[in-house]
């Protein structure tokens, strides 16, 4: 995973161009790319501060968690249910969510589908 340039760095940086440098080049001046500056004096115009913000992380389950009493529901409603015939039956319900998507919601909410595989038994062997 990537790692934030230093604060320090990110000061000199925005100090150089607060004195009347250009963000690029400032940039070429401390070894940083343009995009890079030009970001970071954005953001001290925007929070006050150079401070980097949260590196990585959910950023997206709140989206499906929103319909999580709805999903719970198909669930229990009918628990042999594949996670196709579930994206489906939410499909109905106007929630489009793919099956990576509904997997990680019920990973998260430990709800396990389970399901044994039907066939006929094994005459050498007891199926257990």
């Amino acid at each position: 995973m990537s790692k934030a340039l230093s604060v320090d760095l990110r000061e000199r940086v925005v100090g150089a161009v607060a004195a009347g440098a250009s963000c690029r080049r400032a940039a070429a001046r401390f070894g940083v790319s343009a995009s890079s500056a030009i970001r970071w004096c954005a953001r001290i115009r925007e929070t006050g501060s150079v401070a980097p913000g949260a590196l990585g992380g959910d950023r997206r389950s709140g989206r499906i968690e929103a319909y999580a009493a709805l999903i719970l529901q198909q669930v229990e409603r009918m628990p042999d249910m594949t996670l196709g015939e579930l994206k489906a039956a939410l499909a109905t319900s106007g929630v489009d969510a793919g099956i990576a998507t509904l997997w990680r919601f019920l990973d998260r909410h430990r709800v396990t589908l389970k399901k044994r595989q039907r066939g006929l038994p094994s005459r050498t062997d007891r199926m257990s």
